[in-house]
């Protein structure tokens, strides 16, 4: 009988790993199931020009996955259970079985109990949660204030998003902290003056404790008056997998080993955001795309590795870069370590948007060509003119 292989989410993460797996095994020895809600790979990091009015490329699945071998299964996850190795799939009476279970089924918003956040916030973390926040935004009307909760990648990002394809519209962000203060000093200068180009009002120390219909109130008793809220202030897990017998971490991540196998249960990958792994230095890997790419190539050669006696890879994952777009036509490029911590390498203005888009389009594109990119120890970001391309070294 061949080896029943079931990959559970076809994000970048999960896409990533049905194809390679594919590539990497006889279809006469393993049948391979992906399993996903929606019929399109959706460009997760690309939400924020969606939300904003810009229209993507449909990529149906069963098209980017054709002549591949991989079986597309459009259905929603409704329940895992490890000891039986069944999946349940929401509306369908038939369970699905495997011998070897991928799990990646990535993030959705983290609210943090606050009130407010699920009656009137908009957020990004979806296709369908995208178009919401986009016909809403076509709703306001000049001069009304949109809000943006949260300092990371993500809020900066829709914040300038909003700001250029809306001018006419007060755009502003409040954040528990500072925003993008971990950036190097130099790329933090350039993310102050991108704001002050844009007309992006900065509310940083603020700590929201509460949504209603025209605002946020902070902590300090502040309120941030605001016609709109979208939530960016961060993410997390699915609860399917902390209601099975897997070993979680206690934000509900699946706890893995350097190969992105279970640590309780060795028929179980993880990868992608719902995997609790630890990179280089030791500290569990962050969610996102950067680390969902390279999470899918460990854990798709893992597999395909003990099922064919070879070699299994399990070198620490590291990053290379953090890339933010600032609008279409500006970014910012923070080289970082392979710990993720910065350094004085920045490049920013419409070579650092080229970079990213450059970016952005290949792992998209890598979804259909699995086997161009290969993981190893080193990863690096290479720059040659208006040419910038991720590249790996053995």
């Amino acid at each position: 009988m061949k080896h029943r292989i079931v990959v559970l989410g076809a994000g970048y993460a999960g896409a990533i790993t049905a194809g390679r797996l594919a590539k990497r095994l006889h279809r006469d020895d393993v049948e391979i199931t992906l399993v996903n809600a929606d019929p399109d790979f959706v460009e997760r990091v690309r939400m924020h020009q969606l939300a904003s009015g810009q229209d993507l490329p449909a990529r149906p699945l069963r098209e980017v996955f054709a002549g591949t071998g991989v079986q597309v299964r459009i259905a929603r996850v409704d329940a895992v259970d490890v000891d039986r190795k069944t999946v349940d799939l929401t509306g369908e009476v038939e369970t699905l079985g495997y011998d070897t279970l991928v799990y990646a089924l990535g993030s959705t918003i983290a609210d943090y109990g606050i009130p407010g956040v699920a009656e009137h916030t908009y957020n990004v973390a979806g296709k369908q949660a995208a178009l919401r926040l986009r016909a809403r935004l076509n709703e306001l009307r000049p001069g009304q204030t949109v809000l943006i909760v949260g300092g990371g990648l993500t809020s900066i990002e829709v914040a300038a998003e909003i700001a250029e394809a809306r001018p006419d519209l007060e755009v502003a962000i409040a954040a528990r902290g500072g925003v993008g203060d971990w950036l190097d000093e130099k790329a933090q200068r350039y993310l102050r003056g991108a704001f002050q180009r844009l007309g992006i009002t900065v509310h940083e120390h603020a700590d929201v404790t509460r949504v209603a219909a025209d605002g946020v109130l902070t902590a300090t008793g502040t309120t941030i008056p605001a016609q709109m809220t979208v939530w960016t202030a961060g993410f997390t897990v699915h609860p399917i997998a902390a209601a099975t017998t897997l070993a979680v971490s206690d934000t509900g991540r699946i706890v893995v080993d350097a190969t992105l196998r279970s640590v309780s249960h060795p028929d179980v990958y993880a990868v992608g955001d719902a995997a609790h792994a630890e990179g280089v230095g030791g500290k569990p890997l962050r969610m996102g795309c950067a680390t969902a790419t390279p999470m899918a190539w460990q854990g798709a050669d893992a597999i395909a590795a003990r099922l064919t006696g070879r070699t299994v890879p399990d070198a620490p994952i590291g990053y290379a870069s953090q890339c933010i777009s600032l609008g279409r036509r500006d970014g910012i490029v923070q080289k970082v370590t392979p710990a993720d911590q910065p350094t004085s390498t920045v490049i920013t203005g419409r070579m650092g948007a080229r970079i990213k888009e450059l970016i952005c389009a290949s792992t998209a594109w890598s979804i259909s060509h699995p086997t161009m990119l290969l993981p190893s120890r080193r990863r690096h970001l290479v720059v040659t003119g208006d040419v910038a391309a991720q590249f790996v070294t053995r």
